[in-house]
């Protein structure tokens, strides 16, 4: 069997495969995820938008998709890259293959890829630009295409909502009681690419839901009256949404604020520490992070580029609460003051461990 499509790399490295999924040509920032299961949920953030994914678990496409199970209302990566490709699903939730959804949002598949030695390279090297095209085009071709194109960085603004939208938890009462008023917390979040898992966790607080746009201005969320303020997840570089910070300056000290991932890096900014790139970054479900606070160690869930600077926390009014096992990153800070927390990792899952949960729970005490 011919390959017809390959990776080549920015370093002119090429790695043949074939085709599932859209049939896009596509230049991407190349990166991997070493979670076992989850895949849907994966092309379906919107943190990984213009990102070709290498998974390191062997088969995928096995469980197919279910509809329930999306964390957005498209599939947000650039590429996705695996080893054995399964387009027979066995499940009785399945209503679609995963390569007829790619096809549906225009991304590109490879499979038959050496995926171990990918990962290899991309922990060596580090993530770099890639090209997803035909086997027949050439190193050169492709190496001028790379040289040629930049990944875009408005990655926020083209998977944050465009417009407001509410998610509210409605107050069940036994048919012919007399109502009982019910005064609920009501928050706002900045979508900055939001997991759908979120929102439903915020509601599982008993919570109302406010999503607005990640530009939208402190006047704006002002007028809706929270109680608190959510700063979400989502793609690229925090320093290329600049609007945001400013906001997010503005409402420090005003309402309680709890961010994930790059909310988590955009607070952070807020106060005036910096932010970095990481070699490779951290996406998969097994993730160790110690609670600084309580002593305790939490496997997570992880999917970002950038970490927050340790030394310049310490010229903050923020502390560190959580740190990252394997290479002492921050994973969390505070300001007890402002009542501002956030973490670098995703305490919803979807998919991955629930060990961050509580979390939810100490957003609505600050209320």
């Amino acid at each position: 069997m011919n390959y017809t499509r390959k990776i080549i790399t920015e370093t002119g490295d090429e790695y043949l495969g074939y085709g599932f999924g859209s049939g896009a040509n596509r230049v991407c920032e190349l990166v991997f995820n070493t979670s076992m299961a989850g895949y849907q949920e994966i092309v379906s953030d919107p943190s990984y938008k213009y990102q070709a994914i290498v998974m390191s678990y062997p088969l995928i496409g096995n469980y197919g998709m279910a509809e329930d199970d999306y964390e957005s209302d498209f599939l947000s990566a650039g590429a996705l890259i695996v080893h054995e490709y399964n387009d027979l699903p066995s499940n009785f939730r399945s209503v679609n293959t995963l390569s007829e959804m790619m096809i549906r949002y225009d991304v590109p598949g490879i499979y038959g890829i050496d995926t171990r030695k990918l990962v290899r390279f991309i922990r060596n090297y580090g993530s770099c630009k890639v090209l997803i095209t035909d086997a027949s085009t050439s190193r050169e071709e492709g190496l001028k295409i790379l040289n040629e194109t930049s990944v875009p960085t408005d990655a926020v603004s083209k998977v944050s909502c465009s417009n407001a939208w509410k998610s509210k938890i409605a107050v069940n009462q036994p048919l012919g009681s007399k109502p009982v008023i019910v005064k609920k917390k009501h928050i706002v979040a900045i979508d900055c690419g939001m997991k759908k898992n979120i929102v439903t966790s915020l509601n599982a607080m008993g919570l109302d839901v406010t999503i607005v746009p990640w530009n939208t201005d402190i006047e704006a969320i002002k007028r809706l009256h929270p109680d608190g303020i959510f700063v979400s997840n989502g793609p690229g570089n925090p320093e290329d949404v600049p609007e945001t910070i400013a906001t997010i300056k503005k409402l420090i000290g005003e309402y309680p604020i709890f961010g994930i991932c790059l909310g988590h890096q955009l607070i952070s900014l807020a106060y005036g520490a910096k932010t970095y790139k990481l070699k490779f970054g951290h996406r998969g479900g097994n993730h160790p992070v110690k609670n600084l606070l309580t002593g305790k160690i939490e496997i997570t869930s992880q999917n970002h580029s950038y970490a927050v600077d340790t030394e310049s926390v310490k010229n903050t009014p923020l502390e560190v609460t959580h740190i990252n096992i394997l290479d002492n990153t921050v994973e969390g800070v505070r300001c007890v003051k402002d009542k501002v927390t956030s973490v670098q990792y995703h305490p919803e899952s979807a998919p991955g461990p629930r060990d961050g949960s509580y979390l939810f729970e100490e957003f609505l005490k600050l209320l």
